[in-house]
């Protein structure tokens, strides 16, 4: 391998050496190929941001020329292939995905980039600038240094408001007072445009329907000073419509909930709230709507209220659009006050809806294959936005990738009642402003699941939840379910699976207490919603607890044995985990992704270990993808290295520890395909020590020198944000091998994930 990365060089240096003599011979004889332009900034004082000021001018240096890849012209190469006669087919290919066409020193206009400097350096109020030009010249190639001399810039020594009418005057003026525009700040017509979008922003919100902010306009006078100062004056245009320079009060709320286009004249009126609810036919109770809607009859207009009135309707999960228009009544009613009416149509869902989704996913209980989910809902169930859903759910799974056959498939049934309330259903009465952002939502679910692992076991488990999930704002979410009971009957197990319990006490012992009674809140913070942020991070924080409440209630049959409710042994544990992504977005789809995952499980009172359906796992294509699902860890065990090895090789390897590191560069290929280049860090543990692994599962000081590592490439299918992800890595730090050999890049045994979606 070392033989290969010693030649890597080279051969990069003879392709650019090869592109860069091909494209020679292709140059016009009367041209040479522009190669880019620099930019020097002289001065006789210090400018302040210089470096911030040359990056904006050099965004006028154009034209761009033709990239280049480790020195080389690739696009450029291809396009000057294509225009042979007869271009092969790769050829004509290459040219379509990257071809570029040549940028000649002809075509760079000098004076006109001298012309748009200028214009920049007197809009950041360096007045009276000058600007020049030379081109480096060699026999195909040429460049061009501009030079601009920048003198000292123009500052503002006062701010004012010219004369307005009233009200409007007062309201700009208190604005102004606290304006970031501040006194000595340099000219800078940008500045200027932030100023007034500012001001016509805060404006809307006090009622300014009608208002603008081109009816603004800034004005310096320079003629009082000597020394490069002015005056900064804000006046309005002439010519102002009349009714843009008053605030505007909502008269009426009118509320259609049942709105359809062909609807022409709706008669039925109901006034709740002081609010009027139009609909003919009743389709949402009124006193469940009012609380969404944040506009308020007598107040003034303001867009933030509507936006926020929008949003909260759109969550209901009862309407297909929100539309929320003013009317104005009277163009002036008086002197100071103009009068607005405010319509939001809601148009409805249909009722019922049927949906059947096929799935091909690597799910975290350790198998991959198709799973039909069959789905009926009914909206707006009681009249008040709830949404009732019926799932039904068949899969056949198989894991991937194993040695042996046993236990390796499933089938799974599973069928879901799930009812949502859009409000907080709760014994005492919350008041609707305590959730500023969003009402939370009430769900209530019961499910029964069937899953035949094949020559191990049956189980049947039962599941009923009761909580509220709400986002705090457009980052933060929260979920607690203050109720979440779970039941699991382990059915028809093999003598092979019992041989595998007895050999492992603790997995025995994780399967026997069936019933899990508790509480569990998620806290979510996700700049990933916000595609523009450059910096993006995500947070997710999981709490689950189960068995303290029912201990209460709890009997023990006998001395030492564990307690039970209502004829079943209940776990009782905690649990927390916390998820850390960040994103640093390079832009034109490249991103470089990290993420940072612990967590961490305690058995304690009724249990000595954490049920099987809790615990931790690793590997696989959503952890470290150079190991297979469940195989990597606990700690440093090998199953190869145990006499015992044949009932645990197959089954999978869980801890209540678990630590996983990953980083990832996503970029581009064509069209819809993506790749990535990836590497993984992680395993499992126990905090007590399981007889089973003899002692190689415990979390110890050393665990950095425990972790599994890999490192591989990715080709990703991205169709509209549906990702189809392929995953090639191999391992290069196996813990369960002898320390002696554990870095080892093992290229030879690579591990092809196949998932659905991003890994993180």
């Amino acid at each position: 391998m070392k033989l290969y990365f010693k030649y890597i060089p080279l051969l990069l240096i003879f392709i650019g050496s090869f592109y860069s003599c091909s494209i020679s011979k292709y140059i016009p004889e009367n041209e040479r190929l522009y190669t880019g332009a620099s930019l020097v900034i002289q001065s006789d004082s210090v400018i302040r941001y210089e470096k911030r000021l040359k990056q904006e001018l050099e965004t006028v240096l154009l034209p761009e020329p033709n990239s280049k890849f480790l020195g080389a012209y690739p696009g450029l190469f291809y396009y000057y292939k294509n225009q042979k006669e007869k271009p092969g087919f790769i050829t004509r290919w290459l040219y379509k995905k990257m071809g570029e066409k040549p940028v000649y020193q002809s075509d760079v206009e000098t004076l006109e980039v001298e012309k748009l400097l200028l214009n920049r350096l007197e809009n950041r109020g360096f007045l009276y600038s000058t600007a020049t030009s030379k081109f480096k010249e060699s026999e195909k190639k040429a460049s061009v240094t501009y030079t601009v001399n920048v003198p000292a810039p123009y500052r503002m020594k006062t701010y004012q408001l010219d004369t307005l009418p009233s009200p409007i005057h007062e309201e700009i003026a208190e604005l102004i007072s606290n304006s970031p525009i501040k006194r000595r700040r340099r000219f800078d017509l940008n500045t200027m445009k932030l100023e007034r979008l500012r001001i016509d922003a805060e404006l809307k919100k006090r009622g300014y329907y009608n208002f603008n902010e081109n009816f603004l306009i800034f004005e310096a006078d320079t003629n009082k000073y000597e020394n490069k100062n002015f005056d900064l004056f804000l006046k309005l245009k002439n010519a102002v419509p009349e009714k843009s320079i008053v605030p505007y009060r909502i008269s009426k709320i009118n509320i259609y909930p049942n709105y359809k286009t062909t609807d022409s004249v709706l008669s039925a009126t109901i006034r709740y709230n002081d609010q009027n609810y139009i609909q003919d036919e009743e389709f949402l109770k009124p006193k469940y709507l009012a609380p969404f809607i944040k506009l308020k009859e007598g107040e003034l207009y303001n867009p933030e209220t509507s936006r926020h009135t929008a949003r909260r309707l759109s969550t209901i999960g009862a309407y297909k659009y929100v539309n929320i228009l003013y009317s104005e009544i009277d163009s002036i009613a008086t002197d100071s006050l103009g009068i607005l009416e405010a319509n939001i149509y809601l148009s409805p869902l249909n009722k019922r809806a049927f949906t059947a989704e096929l799935q091909v996913v690597t799910k975290s209980n350790n198998f991959a294959g198709p799973t039909l989910a069959l789905t009926y809902s009914n909206r707006n169930l009681f009249g008040g936005g709830e949404v009732y859903n019926t799932i039904l759910k068949f899969g056949y799974e198989a894991q991937i990738g194993s040695g042996k056959s046993t236990g390796n498939s499933s089938l799974e049934l599973g069928f879901k009642n799930e009812l949502i309330f859009p409000r907080v259903l709760f014994p005492i009465k919350i008041n609707d402003d305590f959730f500023k952002y969003s009402i939370p939502k009430t769900k209530i679910s019961l499910s029964l699941d069937y899953l035949d692992r094949t020559q191990l076991y049956n189980l049947v488990s039962g599941t009923a939840l009761f909580g509220y999930v709400w986002d705090a704002n457009k980052y933060v979410t929260h979920q607690i379910n203050p109720i979440s009971v779970n039941y699991s009957d382990l059915r028809k197990t093999t003598a092979e699976f019992k041989d595998i319990l007895e050999n492992n006490p603790f997995l025995k012992r994780s399967f026997e207490q069936q019933f899990i009674s508790g509480l569990n809140y998620s806290f979510t913070y996700n700049e990933m919603v916000d595609s523009n942020i450059k910096h993006q991070k995500y947070l997710n924080f999981n709490l689950d607890t189960a068995g303290n409440s029912i201990s209460l209630f709890a009997k023990q049959q006998e001395p030492g044995a564990a307690k039970t409710f209502i004829g079943s042994e209940y776990a009782q544990y905690a649990k927390a985990d916390l998820d850390l992504h960040y994103h640093f977005n390079f832009g034109k789809e490249r991103t470089l992704a990290m993420r940072l995952y612990g967590g961490f499980g305690m058995a304690y009172g009724n249990s000595e270990v954490v049920p099987f359906s809790k615990q931790y796992y690793a590997g696989g294509p959503y952890s470290v993808r150079a190991f297979k699902i469940r195989s990597l860890g606990p700690g440093t065990y090998n199953a190869n290295d145990t006499a015992n090895n044949q009932p645990i090789e197959y089954f999978d390897k869980t801890g209540n520890i678990r630590l996983e590191a990953n980083i990832e560069y996503r970029f581009p290929i064509f069209s819809f395909f993506k790749g990535a280049i990836f590497a993984d860090a992680g395993n499992i543990w126990n905090s007590k020590e399981n007889p089973t692994f003899d002692g190689k599962d415990k979390f110890t000081k050393n665990f950095i020198h425990e972790l599994g590592m890999g490192a591989g490439a990715g080709l990703r299918v991205d169709i509209q944000s549906f990702v189809v992800r392929f995953d090639l890595a191999a391992p290069f730090h196996d813990p369960a091998l002898p320390k002696s050999k554990r870095f080892y890049f093992d290229l030879k045994n690579p591990i092809l994930n196949f998932a659905i979606g991003y890994p993180f």
